[in-house]
């Protein structure tokens, strides 16, 4: 069954993919989607199990989540396109763009990683979640994606993508959690030709700064932004600012 999405802008425009963080749903996008539907076609799609997607089948590899998104391409068809993505978002783009280079015209990775750490700390996660469900990390989620002043501001996307959390399908996200533990794409940036910007938030403790840096260097020709006041949600925290950047990029 294909990804659930969300289409919009100009049917004629160029096809513009963006990918969501782990726990949250395509909403994660809504503070950049509109205007960047202005000129592209958006797609904007879910996790299995997140928002709208279904929860079975789900992949257990990178590569698999890979496949969803180009079979939901091909559904489109748009043979090819430009990827923006936010942490596991942005490592389907990083595989997307070092696997299947001709699909992938340009590319953006927000609050990402090439390696999300050592495993065992995805793996208890993922254990977590299948004995207690999404409950203990969806009282968690905005210390772990918002600088402490944001996530305490009542703004009202805190707790719309802590719902999302809540609301995620336990064995689907367990699983996603699993792919992260095995994801290594340290040796794939050399194979990725598309321009390709790097954003992260300062204050990021999922994906640290580090982690944007060495993405940058290993990727030919990377752009790097790191902003301040930002952390792993940063296209929710500062939204101009990653806006502004992907209209740059784009064009």
């Amino acid at each position: 069954m294909p990804l659930h999405h969300r289409a919009e802008g100009p049917l004629d425009g160029p096809p513009l993919y963006l990918g969501p963080s782990l726990g949250t749903s395509l909403a994660v996008w809504d503070r950049q989607a509109a205007a960047l539907a202005r000129h592209h076609r958006v797609v904007r799609w879910d996790l299995p199990g997140h928002g709208g997607s279904p929860a079975t089948p789900h992949p257990t590899t990178l590569a698999g989540l890979v496949r969803l998104v180009l079979d939901l391409a091909g559904s489109l068809g748009h043979e090819s396109f430009a990827y923006a993505g936010v942490s596991l978002g942005g490592a389907v783009g990083t595989h997307l763009a070092a696997h299947h280079p001709g699909r992938v015209t340009s590319l953006a990775l927000l609050c990402t990683s090439a390696r999300f750490g050592v495993p065992g700390p995805w793996r208890e996660r993922a254990e977590l979640v299948r004995t207690r469900g999404t409950g203990p990390l969806a009282e968690s989620a905005p210390d772990r994606w918002f600088t402490p002043s944001f996530a305490a501001s009542g703004d009202p996307a805190v707790a719309a993508l802590t719902a999302d959390q809540l609301a995620a399908d336990p064995e689907a996200y367990a699983a996603c959690c699993e792919i992260l533990a095995g994801a290594d794409l340290r040796g794939d940036l050399v194979r990725i030709t598309a321009p390709t910007l790097v954003v992260a938030g300062r204050d990021d403790r999922a994906t640290p700064p580090a982690h944007a840096r060495a993405l940058a260097d290993g990727i030919r020709d990377a752009q790097l932004l790191e902003l301040p006041r930002a952390a792993h949600l940063a296209n929710v925290e500062r939204p101009k600012a990653v806006l502004d950047a992907l209209l740059g990029h784009f064009g």
